[in-house]
């Protein structure tokens, strides 16, 4: 802050801080690096305060501008379908793979709640899955085509591929223990990419494309909510806005007179 005419950290005070933060929006720099420098400029305060080198901290209530939130990248529902059919059912592999990925979409779990579920979870005649996370639990319709892909891998092939009857975890890799995270994610990644699809598809990609697809097919916030887990409607409002994105994105596209 030589520029000006400050030489010694005690002499900075909260004036001089805002004047920094002034000349970063002038040079038209992103608000989240605009953020990250405040940050960093309030923890250095704050340990000088702690050490005793400066009496109060200049940056303790700044005005900041906002960040907007990114919007999480999701699948069309044509990019879902192809993702859907690229497992070859043809051996136990694909079978798995084939379930994995059909009850992933159709319930909108997270990967960790997926990899977690138990043979008992299932519940292939009333067609549902119950899940678990932190003490709670939520019931989770199964559509058709994911109870169909289930039974087959039920049926045919995790008897095949689990190491122990005593085994409880319900998808397991080729060494017939528990799935992995990593592992389920290659998996993914291979299927992305034999799809011919454009973008990097990752477990949770699957879960925001779950939660759009219900809400554009009309179903209500608050049931998404549950099916979600998710404690707090805010945190499912996002998907509200994303539809109505796309809802803008498609009449500046299609109508006449957008």
């Amino acid at each position: 802050m030589t520029e000006s005419g400050i030489y010694e950290i005690r002499e900075v005070n909260h004036t001089g801080v805002m004047a920094y933060i002034y000349d970063l929006q002038k040079q038209h720099k992103a608000s989240t690096t605009i953020s990250r420098n405040a940050a960093s400029i309030r923890a250095f305060f704050k340990f000088l305060v702690h050490t005793g080198v400066v009496s109060e901290n200049p940056a303790e209530n700044l005005e900041l501008p906002k960040t907007e939130k990114k919007l999480p990248e999701i699948l069309s529902q044509q990019e879902v379908e192809l993702l859907l059919e690229q497992p070859d059912c043809k051996d136990h592999k694909g079978i798995r793979d084939k379930a994995m990925l059909e009850v992933l979409y159709a319930t909108g779990m997270r990967v960790s709640e997926l990899l977690r579920l138990r043979v008992s979870d299932v519940n292939l005649p009333l067609e549902y899955l119950q899940c678990e996370k932190n003490g709670r639990s939520r019931t989770i319709p199964l559509g058709k085509p994911a109870r169909h892909a289930l039974q087959q891998y039920l049926e045919k092939s995790r008897p095949e591929m689990v190491g122990s009857e005593q085994e409880k975890i319900l998808f397991v890799n080729c060494s017939g223990t528990p799935m992995t995270r990593q592992g389920f994610w290659k998996i993914m990644k291979a299927y992305g990419k034999q799809a011919g699809i454009s973008v990097e598809i990752t477990p949770h990609m699957l879960r925001h494309s779950f939660a759009v697809h219900l809400i554009e097919n009309g179903a209500d916030l608050a049931s998404v909510q549950e099916m979600l887990g998710h404690s707090d409607i805010s945190s499912t409002q996002i998907y509200v806005k994303m539809n109505h994105r796309q809802l803008r994105s498609v009449y500046a596209k299609t109508h006449p007179r957008a």
